[in-house]
């Protein structure tokens, strides 16, 4: 197995420290190494630096919080896939929210990869702050980009030190408990960015330039003001819209998907064609206007801690599915069915495969 090329070990049970660390002793001709999901790996060996033909490295989904410094030796490294999901009752290790995602450490020399393509999730706080923004912006092939440990003493920095990523196409942001404010009067310097990530935002979003090129957008945010969706309904490439809200203001339980000028409603949302909402309200009215999401063809709902009443789907003219995710219900199933019975198009309705347990 020398000449061994791509290894695969995902969500694989009983893999430990000690045997990565063989095989990365023996399989020195390693392209693509995967640990995605294995739970009983802890730590990356600094032998990893002797793999120099590495190009994709997974360890998304491990107890794994940093990277070793070997690691800068690997030139041929394109992709970089780290970080993890946690539950909101489930306290972080580092200084990340307590829900999302949190980074990894990166160690000082990840600048020299000059290969990568695709690099997170990077926690900047614990990584030394300036330190690893100047690393990254060094990374001018970088088309992917994730980070964590982003808070109101970095942010600005952060956006700064990083504008010179000319060719970022994607970008994931988790901001920390205290990031109240920390993004007021932002400005997001790539033209080119087509995904947006934003977790763990309070009630603003960087509202100063109109990210012309966005087609994706995911959103965890605390509170949802009027002008928030304002702002959403102009994005002019918008495709997919994923949108996570504790709760509304005013907290009148009502998410309009439409805007009016002059007693006029306007084309908004012209293009979406996905839609997924969460909020914990305990009842939501999600109201579409006539001439809005004029191309919905999927709409994704959280039913765990909210019940959903849709108005104006009438105007949803592609619409073709609403899943239904967080539940097992088929009484919550049958009552969607029943909401769309007027539609010509006959949208089905599907529940969801509910989460593995982590």
């Amino acid at each position: 197995m020398r000449l061994l090329r791509v290894l695969d070990l995902e969500d694989t049970l009983g893999v430990k420290d000690e045997d990565l660390k063989t095989m990365v002793q023996r399989l020195l001709c390693l392209k693509f190494l995967s640990l995605r999901g294995c739970r009983e790996i802890f730590h990356l060996p600094n032998s990893l630096g002797d793999l120099r033909q590495l190009q994709t490295l997974d360890v998304r989904h491990t107890p794994i919080a940093t990277l070793p410094s070997s690691i800068s030796k690997l030139q041929k490294l394109q992709y970089i896939r780290a970080g993890t999901k946690v539950l909101a009752s489930t306290p972080p290790a580092s200084s990340s929210r307590g829900r999302g995602l949190v980074g990894v450490k990166v160690p000082r020399g990840i600048g020299k990869l000059t290969a990568l393509h695709t690099l997170g999730v990077v926690n900047v706080h614990a990584s030394g702050g300036m330190a690893i923004m100047d690393e990254l912006k060094k990374l001018t092939q970088l088309r992917k980009l994730g980070v964590s440990g982003i808070n109101k003493h970095n942010s600005k920095e952060f956006f700064r030190e990083t504008s010179s990523l000319v060719h970022l196409e994607s970008l994931l942001v988790q901001l920390d408990n205290d990031s109240q404010g920390c993004l007021d009067g932002i400005f997001l310097p790539w033209e080119n960015l087509q995904s947006l990530t934003l977790y763990g935002l309070k009630d603003k979003l960087p509202l100063r330039n109109p990210l012309r090129n966005l087609n994706k957008l995911d959103l965890e945010m605390d509170s949802l003001h009027k002008g928030g969706m304002e702002f959403l309904a102009k994005l002019p490439e918008l495709c997919i819209l994923h949108l996570r809200v504790k709760q509304l203001q005013p907290e009148d339980g009502k998410l309009h998907f439409h805007a009016q000028m002059y007693g006029e409603e306007l084309d908004t949302f012209k293009k979406v064609k996905i839609l997924e909402v969460t909020c914990r309200s305990s009842m939501l009215h999600v109201i579409f206007g006539s001439k809005s999401m004029k191309k919905l063809e999927v709409l994704k709902i959280d039913c765990s801690s909210a019940y959903y009443h849709l108005i104006g789907l009438d105007g949803l003219s592609e619409l073709k599915e609403i899943l239904l995710k967080g539940t097992n219900d088929a009484t919550i199933k049958t009552s969607f069915e029943r909401q769309l019975l007027s539609l010509p198009t006959k949208p089905t309705v599907k529940l969801a495969d509910l989460p593995r347990p982590s």
